[in-house]
């Protein structure tokens, strides 16, 4: 680990992002399991959807980071556009 990352860790909602990540994974695996099984469309969406919000909250929480440190430093150093510029793109293509 460089000094940079001692002094400005990039995780720091690593955790909880791991933890949203690890959930989805195992409900991923428990709908292909519902799916093979015939069950409830219905039951199947729903759980589709839990997945989809838990996902949308651990990539909130990576932006969260991002925005915190790389961009945060980018603005000191006088090169902040391009790492807005990098987040307004990723926005607008996942708010589509």
């Amino acid at each position: 680990m460089n000094k940079t990352t001692e002094q400005h860790p990039r995780h720091i909602n690593e955790k909880k992002v791991n933890q949203l990540l690890k959930t989805s994974k195992g409900q991923i695996e428990g709908i292909l399991k519902m799916y093979a099984e015939d069950r409830y469309c219905v039951d199947i969406s729903k759980q589709i959807l839990s997945v989809i919000a838990l996902l949308q909250n651990a990539n909130a929480l990576i932006l969260n980071d991002h925005i915190t440190t790389c961009v945060s430093e980018a603005i000191i150093d006088k090169k902040g556009k391009e790492k807005i510029d990098e987040i307004t793109e990723t926005l607008v293509k996942y708010l589509r």
